[in-house]
Formats: C-alpha cells, structure tokens, sequence
C-alpha cells in the first residue's frame, strides 16, 4: 500500500495507472473506517484494477458549531485495517494543501443541497461537493465508491458529476447495518451505551414504515405520524426531521405511491444520525 501525501504526486500516480489501461476505483472517505467502508472497497476491489482510499476530514463541510474538532480519527488504526485489503494506495491529503490561503472557489448542487439535512446544515453540502469535486480532479478516478447510508450526498454527488461532466462513475452500494439495524457510521463510536442503545429505534421506524406499505398503508400522514410517535417514545432521541419523498428529486410527497424514500436525521446527546431506507416499486 503506497502512502501519498501531495496532490501532485497522487494525480501523477493515478494517470499513469490510466495510461497503462488499468481501472482506476476510488473511495473517499473521512477515516474512522468501518464495515460499511469495507464494503466499498470490497467492490471496488471486484470492479478495478487499482484501488485508492482517501482519508481527509473536511474541514469545510463543517459549521463552526459542529463536530469537526471532535470527529472521530485513528489514522493509525486505518492504516492497519487497509493493509489487510491490500488497496494499491492511501491518499492522505492536509487541509492547508486543499484548501490553501486565498481559496475562494466553492461547488454547489443547488435544489438537492436545500433538503432534509440542508435545511439544519445549510452549508454542509457544498463543502461536500466541493471537496469532492477536488479529489475527483487530483485522483482522477474511473468509478468512485459511496454508500446508501448517506443517501442525499450520493444523489448530490451523482447530479455534480452529471453537470460538470466529470469522467466518472458513482457507484452507490447498499447500507451496512450493525446487529440492531442501526446504520453503521464513524459517529457510532461517540454514542454512550445508553445513547447507543436507543439508537436502535430509527431503524426500528424505518422498518415499521416498509412494513405498514407492504401491508397495504396509503394513509401517509399517519404513518409518518406513527413513525415520529415511535422514535418519541426514545426520550433521549431528538429528531431533527422525518421525511417521505422522492428518490430522485427528494422532494417531500403527499401521498404513498410509487418508490418513496424515507428518510430521517436525529440527535442523541450532542451525535446526530442519518438513515434511510427506499420502500416500494
């Protein structure tokens, strides 16, 4: 596993991969890796010829009263856990080098950025695409690797490389689930046992709604009534919002029909959660 540090180096690396005709699959990530992590790399793996991991916290991604300073990291720990998947190299890029003094060019996926998580992180999504955009350009991939799990940024980041056509492919693979259901996540690890316990409910709700449809529910407001009844009988989970909408557009819907994806965000003691799951045909 080649450990790589400058940008230039990293775009050097992956072009001339390219230009020996190997499949270059890459998966971003912010470290604190896991299961879910591991199943990407699994795939990228089964689809490529060469396989690169990024680990960068980004920084702008963040508001100043998030959790930035307190996101999980143990480089070390991933370093070791990679070596067991034998990826060909680890792209470990500084802040000050992506985002140096005088950075003022922003990338932003306007009408998907505006929902569900963008309404309580209004400026989260275009740190996002923006860091994104940027390792796209300096790795120079073939396909890249997201999971489900963070449904609205795989749809973000597909729509970007649509319109600013980017020579890449988003693969997106399902989510990866611990014992109880719940998604797994790097903010996992900051949950108490007690918050971790009741995390459990959110998915809980969402299999309760994929349940209700497939037994015939049309009544979509008291589902989701029911579903915000349920996780509010958690007293220490806080529920940021609860949505119905469309896979596509994620637009909020009025009525069950058709493929609906049900989506949620909720905080437990100072950690908040996301998960998803997409019910019907």
């Amino acid at each position: 596993m080649r450990e790589i540090k400058n940008l230039r180096e990293m775009y050097l690396y992956s072009l001339k991969a390219k230009s020996h005709g190997k499949k270059v699959g890459f998966v971003p990530t912010m470290g604190a890796l896991h299961e879910g992590h591991l199943s990407l790399i699994v795939e990228a793996k089964k689809k490529c010829d060469l396989v690169i991991v990024s680990i960068f916290v980004n920084p702008i991604q963040f508001a100043p009263s998030e959790d930035f300073g307190s996101y999980p990291r143990n480089v070390g720990k991933d370093k070791k856990l990679l070596k067991n998947f034998a990826i060909d190299a680890l792209f470990l890029p500084s802040a000050d080098k992506m985002f140096p003094d005088g950075f003022k060019t922003f990338v932003e996926v306007e009408a998907l950025s505006k929902k569900m998580c963008g309404r309580s992180r209004p400026t989260h999504f275009r740190g996002v695409a923006t860091v994104v955009t940027k390792l796209f350009n300096i790795v120079n991939p073939d396909l890249a690797f997201f999971g489900e799990k963070d449904y609205q940024q795989q749809l973000i980041i597909k729509q970007l490389a649509a319109d600013l056509n980017l020579p890449v492919e988003v693969v997106t693979l399902p989510t990866v689930r611990e014992f109880d259901g719940l998604a797994m996540s790097s903010r996992n690890t900051k949950l108490n046992p007690k918050e971790r316990k009741s995390a459990a409910i959110l998915y809980k709700a969402l299999s309760l709604a994929r349940r209700e449809i497939e037994g015939g529910e049309h009544d979509l407001n008291k589902l989701l009534f029911r579903l915000r009844s349920l996780i509010g009988s958690e007293p220490s989970v806080r529920l940021d919002y609860l949505v119905a909408a469309d896979p596509k557009t994620l637009q909020e819907v009025k009525k069950i029909g058709g493929k609906v994806l049900f989506a949620l965000a909720a905080y437990l003691g100072k950690t908040r959660l996301i998960d998803n799951i997409v019910v019907g045909e």
